[in-house]
């Protein structure tokens, strides 16, 4: 099993690692590199763009199905609510277009994200260690699937209930719900980046574990802190001031906070173990104190004990 296993790192240094190691070049070079792979970026997300907005439409229809329907997990389909139907208005010429821009360019972020961090990964992985790459290669594919993990989780189940509740208690106190596509679409959008980000909360624990700046011990011992800054940062993040939509945001990232304690013990980065840094001083004494009676006991061989000078 471990000849397995090293003939797998072997093949990956090899193949994957090695032609990607530093060439020394200048710091210019390096500049001119960063800004090559930045413009295939920009291009690469350009063309995505030109996809996503020909399907805009079709996108923000999508994004409006949580205000109208429940996600069901046993029959993996949206089941409508008993909210009346809402209206989407636009209250300038160039909100509806606009929108459909916004909604546009961030699916074509989101989905030219896997070559973005491609290209970041060739330019920073020359100026690597073997063992870091190898943690940080997982790492930045783990932080990608946990940030569409957490767009999925908010699309299918925290958007739904955060929506019904709002509409609901509008309709409840007697107002005609008519929502401005401006407003729907920033809020929808800006809670999905805000769950996205919530999910990477146990990864970033994790790398701070492993570069060794905090621990499992450490962390344990402001878990109160964690909970209060939890519902602080939702207070500020959440789009609308109501305790229901705080508690949806501040709740989970709570939870994410006491997963990255577990996997801080994991990874946590070991102590070097101090080395003993020579003879104990004991031992030391007792050798000079050898010596000395050994000096002595030659005085009468006819060796001369000078006085001890700077000069040999």
């Amino acid at each position: 099993m471990s000849d397995g296993l090293n003939s797998i790192n072997q093949w990956l240094q090899d193949t994957i690692f090695k032609p990607l190691e530093d060439k020394k070049m200048p710091v210019m070079e390096h500049l001119v590199e960063l800004q090559v792979r930045l413009t295939r970026a920009v291009i690469i997300t350009a063309v995505v763009f030109v996809g996503t907005f020909f399907y805009a439409d079709l996108l923000v229809k999508w994004l409006r199905i949580p205000l109208q329907n429940m996600f069901v997990p046993g029959s993996l389909s949206w089941v409508p609510t008993d909210l009346p139907t809402v209206p989407f208005v636009f209250l300038a010429p160039a909100e509806a277009l606009w929108q459909n821009v916004k909604v546009a360019g961030l699916f074509a972020i989101v989905i030219a994200t896997p070559y973005i961090l491609l290209e970041v990964w060739q330019f920073v992985v020359p100026g690597l260690h073997a063992q870091e790459r190898r943690f940080v290669a997982p790492f930045v594919l783990l932080s990608a699937l946990a940030f569409y993990a957490g767009v999925g989780f908010s699309f299918f189940f925290v958007l739904p209930f955060a929506l019904n509740f709002l509409v609901s208690y509008g309709v409840n106190a007697g107002f005609i719900p008519q929502i401005s596509i401006a407003q729907y679409v920033g809020f929808a959008l800006w809670f999905l980046m805000v769950f996205g980000l919530i999910f990477e909360v146990p990864l970033a624990i994790t790398l701070m574990a492993k570069l060794g700046w905090v621990d499992a011990p450490f962390l344990k011992r402001y878990r109160k802190w964690a909970l209060l800054g939890s519902f602080i940062m939702a207070a500020i993040l959440t789009p609308t001031p109501d305790p229901f939509n705080q508690c949806l945001m501040a709740l989970p990232m709570y939870v994410f906070y006491e997963v990255g304690i577990v996997s801080a013990g994991f990874f946590n980065k070991k102590q070097p173990v101090p080395e003993a840094s020579g003879v104990p001083a004991v031992a030391t004494a007792s050798a000079g104190n050898g010596k000395a009676a050994a000096g002595v006991r030659n005085v009468g061989e006819g060796d001369y004990v000078g006085v001890p000078t700077g000069r040999r």
